[in-house]
Parts: C-alpha cells; sequence; structure tokens
C-alpha cells in the first residue's frame, strides 16, 4: 500500500521515528541499522511496510531498499514476526544476515536474542535458496576476506568482546583499509573497541 514516506524528521531514536510530511506526523517503527543511516539528517526518505494486524497498524522503516527486501524475506518465515525480523536487522547488518542465510550459519542467527536454535536453523532452510537467486545485494565479501574477518571475530571473541560490537567493528575496519594478515586486522578493531 505504501512504498515510501520523505519529510521532516520531528522526532529520532533509535527504535522509531516521526516524519512530518505535509503536516501530518507519521510513526514509523525503524532498525538500529536504519537509525545509523539516518541520525545526522532532518529530511529523509524511508521505505517502509505496513502490517496490519487485527489490534493495530504499525509501520516499519528502512533506509533503504534492500534492508526492506530482507524484512520481508524473513517476515516469511513461519514462526518470525515484524519485532523478530527488526531485532535481526538492528542485531546484524543487512550483508551480515544475508551472509549467515546464505552461507548457512545458523550460529551468527542465534546470536541475536530472541532467535533460538530451531527458529535460526528454520530462516536458514526457508531463506538459503530464495536469497540466493537475488542479486540485489552487490556488496558482497569476497571468500578470503570473510575467512579473515571470521579468524578476527574468534580472535577478539576469545578476548572477551561481544560478538555483534566485534563484528561490527570490523566491518567497519575492513571498509576502511586493506589487511594482509589477521593479526594486523585485530590490531586495528581494538583501536575502535
Amino acid at each position: 500500500m505504501y512504498e515510501y514516506f520523505s519529510g521532516r524528521l520531528t522526532e529520532k531514536n533509535p527504535t522509531y521515528v516521526i516524519i512530518d510530511n505535509q503536516g501530518i506526523g507519521y510513526l514509523i517503527n525503524i532498525s538500529l541499522n536504519t537509525f545509523e543511516k539516518i541520525k545526522d539528517q532532518e529530511s529523509v526518505k524511508l521505505y517502509v511496510h505496513f502490517v496490519v494486524r487485527e489490534d493495530a497498524q504499525i509501520l516499519y522503516g528502512f533506509a533503504d531498499e534492500t534492508e526492506r527486501f530482507l524484512f520481508r524475506a524473513l517476515i516469511s518465515v513461519s514462526g518470525v514476526g515484524a519485532n523478530t525480523a527488526r531485532l535481526v536487522l538492528s542485531s546484524l547488518t543487512t550483508d551480515e544476515a544475508y551472509n549467515a542465510i546464505t552461507t548457512g550459519d545458523a550460529f551468527v542467527l542465534q546470536s541475536v536474542k530472541g532467535i533460538g536454535a530451531k527458529t535460526a536453523q528454520r530462516i536458514v532452510v526457508d531463506l538459503k535458496d530464495k536469497l540466493t537467486k537475488q542479486e540485489i545485494f552487490t556488496d558482497k565479501v569476497g571468500v578470503s576476506h570473510n575467512t579473515m574477518k571470521n579468524e578476527a571475530l574468534s580472535g577478539l571473541l576469545i578476548l572477551g568482546f561481544n560478538k555483534t560490537t566485534a563484528s561490527k567493528v570490523l566491518d567497519k575496519v575492513l571498509k576502511q583499509s586493506a589487511f594482509d594478515s589477521v593479526e594486523a586486522l585485530i590490531k586495528e578493531a581494538l583501536k575502535n573497541l
């Protein structure tokens, strides 16, 4: 029904925003990833998904169409509701969630609060083929790059860092520059943790 809303942000916090569009304020639930992308903006365009339930009508907003596509894929899985899908997209980046599903890594999905082993496995089984066929994720990480990240992540976990936080820092560091060794990657990540 609704494709997107654009307008001036009158209120924003990590879980929702209020967009003023022609004098009407729309409360739109967002993920942490979307919040990070829009937090410095005064006017935004959010792609939305409209949920109608017996007791409520709820808008979920996303900074880009890729995140919305992944949200819609997640809620198509039996046992995964809109709030759980939003939690997945708040805990993992769209690339991390996509990679976890397409590589069959249910343990990454289990790191999200509220996702148990059975639900994580169901997500992988239901969505692996569907997402692999989609060509929208052009920012896929190479295999050697991904291996280095996984080894660095293991090292940071052994040092006692939170998996989600460490993974996000590693992604940020890897986007900034290339590394020739896992040790160099860990050292740079430690500067940002």
